[in-house]
């Protein structure tokens, strides 16, 4: 009697389409290798010389980057465990701004190690044990490496030595030029007494296309690139504000009805109790002393009529963040009725102008010196969109850098520096712990000498040349060595330079996040022994074609 065996292994147990891969048929090397191919893209994007990447996206957008976060925001991963990864670059991006580089290229070098361990003979189980005691070390010692703190955080020379290394990390060469606008914005908004309150979405950018990055201006106030509806485009002196967020129009019946007009004065007559209804409302705004309305919906041609003959400059702001914004600025309450405002509802602007920039007339929202206003805006130029948008991103990561530094005001030395002192440090407790984690533990330490050889490597050095300097240099007992990195011009003879005389470093908490973030990521994907996934809903995935020719050509 022969044994009846199944055409498949848990044939019965899922819906046909899923797909089950399990570590018998090598996942954890699979999971492995795609976090190495995402990695291998990222990791020459990372410093002051690292390269550009060309996204287009399924909206067929194009995008000029060396942003970990914004490349694998707009690439379409379908793998889970690399979505895993992505997710950890997310929360870093959420909470820190900065540093998404660090966590996608570290967690790819912990990984690529890892696959060297497990060919060893190590168990998944020893590796993710040794990684999580060297990084609870790491947590430890790194307080210890720190050189520098900010104190007064309103101080010009102090915010610099901060925003300075983040800035020329995206934009090498035009690190001054942004800096002047990044520290001109924050420091307009900074609140000296309570710094903690300092808010990240208190400064705009605006981007208009014409001239270059030297002909940008920072604004105490918004910039919106749209001009007023009316006649009136100009509000020299100080003025009341008031905000709507219903439409500004004759209001609709919800049910429909039938008029029956007899004659020629019934018609004229029909709508004058709408129109005159209308205009006492106007009367009502403009008697109370409101000479702004921003509208956050639509407005009436009849409305906007009488506005102009009570002089009253109207903003249409469809944007519900930017109305959130502008009260903000001029302290205003937004109002979801019509009518004349309560004293307390009322805000105040210095001065509204409306200008032209580059081609585009924008209108300016602008309070004077001497008054308090929470929102300051970058008005960015440039040649190109995609230049405009690189540079807005540069501006993002060196205001999200003053978040960090409200945190933890202390700083580590960077250009490599503290990654090679790591390697020492962890070395050197892997070597005192006993067992296999030992060899796991020194294999973490290894991670880190990604940083300076990718630093070297995109900046044109022999990186095998710059790693044995930098060992040889942080070799010194007496701690010397802690400060010197990777010269990336390479102008000096070996190739180092010591990162406290230009001032080159990393924050403390936002270095921290990375690891933890990194090494998290990396023993969750190794933890996975099995990926089991269902068919995709809906029908095939058809891509679509691109129409070739002319877009005027006949279909």
């Amino acid at each position: 009697m022969s044994l009846k065996l199944p055409s498949a292994p848990n044939a019965g147990l899922f819906k046909q389409g899923y797909l089950s891969y399990s570590a018998a048929d090598g996942a954890t090397i699979r999971n492995i290798e795609a976090v190495r191919e995402i990695s291998s893209v990222v990791v020459t994007s990372m410093g002051p010389s690292g390269r550009n990447k060309i996204l287009v996206n399924k909206h067929d957008r194009t995008f000029v980057t060396n942003d970990a976060a914004t490349i694998l925001n707009e690439l379409d991963i379908v793998h889970p465990a690399v979505k895993m990864l992505i997710m950890a670059l997310k929360q870093q991006e959420f909470e820190m701004g900065d540093n998404t580089n660090l966590v996608l290229i570290l967690a790819g070098e912990l990984l690529n190690i890892s696959e060297k361990l497990l060919t060893t003979g190590l168990s998944v189980p020893e590796i993710i044990q040794g990684y999580t005691m060297a990084c609870k070390f790491l947590g430890e010692k790194l307080e210890s490496l720190v050189v520098e703190a900010v104190d007064n955080i309103v101080d010009t020379a102090e915010l610099m030595k901060v925003i300075r290394p983040v800035i020329a990390a995206k934009q090498y060469g035009l690190e001054d030029t942004i800096l002047r606008l990044v520290v001109d914005a924050v420091k307009l908004i900074l609140n000296p007494k309570k710094p903690q309150a300092f808010n990240i979405d208190n400064v705009r950018v605006v981007k208009i296309m014409g001239l270059s990055l030297s002909g940008s201006e920072v604004v105490k106030g918004m910039v919106f690139p749209r001009e007023p509806e009316g006649h009136v485009k100009h509000v020299r002196e100080k003025s009341k504000v008031v905000v709507f967020t219903c439409p500004i129009d004759i209001s609709t019946t919800e049910t429909k009805g039938t008029v029956l007009l007899h004659n020629a004065k019934e018609m004229l007559d029909f709508t004058k109790g709408e129109e005159q209804q209308l205009d006492d409302m106007c009367r009502e705004i403009s008697d109370s002393g409101v000479r702004v309305v921003v509208a956050g919906s639509n407005i009436g041609e009849l409305a906007l009529h009488y506005f102009n003959k009570y002089h009253i400059l109207v903003l249409k702001v469809p944007s519900k963040f930017d109305i959130r914004r502008i009260c903000q600025v001029c302290g205003a309450t937004p109002l979801p009725r019509l009518g004349a405002p309560m004293p307390e509802e009322v805000g105040s602007i210095d001065i509204i102008e409306t200008k032209e920039i580059g081609g585009d007339r924008v209108c300016i929202f602008r309070q004077s010196e001497d008054s308090i206003s929470r929102t300051s805006t970058i008005v960015i130029r440039g040649a190109t969109q995609n230049n405009m948008d690189d540079i807005e991103r540069a501006v993002d990561d060196g205001i999200n850098a003053i978040k960090g530094l409200v945190k933890d005001n202390r700083l580590l030395p960077g250009a490599g520096a503290v990654e090679i002192e790591l390697v020492k440090l962890i070395t050197q407790y892997g070597e005192k712990t006993p067992g296999l984690m030992s060899l796991a533990i020194k294999s973490y330490a290894k991670a880190f000498e990604v940083v300076p050889r990718v630093l070297a490597e995109t900046s044109g050095l022999d990186s095998t040349e710059v790693l044995s300097s930098l060992y040889s240099a942080h070799a010194d007992q007496e701690g010397l060595g802690l400060t010197m990195g990777v010269d990336v011009d390479g102008e000096l003879d070996n190739c180092l330079v010591e990162v406290t005389g230009p001032g080159i470093y990393d924050l403390l908490s936002t270095k921290q996040s990375a690891i933890n973030l990194a090494t998290e990521a990396a023993t969750t994907i190794l933890s996975i022994d099995q990926i089991i996934m269902a068919k995709r809903a809906g029908g095939p995935q058809v891509p679509q074609q691109r129409r070739q020719g002319n877009w005027d050509l006949e279909d």
